[in-house]
């Protein structure tokens, strides 16, 4: 909590404040953590949808390039499978903010778990004892290796759709007569 320079607050005021504001550690770690488990369900909720579009996109990519209509059917490939690309980029890049803040905010609570572990000596002690918790859940490492594969599926997807595109006009383009 900052201080005003001219205000006259003791320090057993700031504590007892600090009390009544976070309760106990246990209280803390009990917040951090549903903190931690609301953000990573917001996270896992974005990349099943972003998921699910790609794959709602990637089927009608397919139906489009394999459109064998005589009449119509050269131009139809020619032009729809593109602009699918260009949505795939666009959502992928569309996703790619709300997909990294919530993995950023649950840095934050990792970082917030992981200082209060550590500021409290008893609590500490208490979190090792149990197996239900460990080191490895509150070090960076640990939690950034599990949302690795969130945080980077709207850059594959782009890659993906991006491959994909330049692959679909390149078919089009080399081979005219079919």
């Amino acid at each position: 909590m900052p201080r005003i320079l001219t205000s006259q607050i003791s320090d057993t005021a700031l504590n007892e404040h600090n009390a009544r504001m976070f309760g106990s550690p246990k209280e803390r770690l009990d917040f951090y953590r549903r903190e931690i488990q609301y953000e990573t369900s917001i996270l896992a909720n974005r990349t099943d949808a972003f998921l699910a579009s790609q794959s709602f996109l990637v089927i009608a990519f397919a139906s489009s390039m394999g459109n064998l209509n005589p009449e119509w059917g050269k131009l139809f490939t020619l032009v729809v499978p593109p602009f699918l690309t260009l949505l795939g980029v666009l959502s992928s890049l569309n996703a790619w903010p709300g997909i990294r803040a919530a993995y950023d905010i649950i840095g934050h609570w990792h970082f917030k778990q992981s200082e209060l572990l550590h500021s409290e000596p008893v609590m500490g002690l208490a979190y090792d004892e149990s197996p239900l918790f460990c080191e490895r859940e509150s070090t960076q490492k640990g939690y950034r290796k599990a949302l690795l594969f969130s945080v980077r599926t709207p850059w594959i997807f782009a890659t993906f759709w991006i491959l994909l595109g330049i692959w679909s006009v390149c078919i089009q383009i080399t081979n005219p007569g079919a």
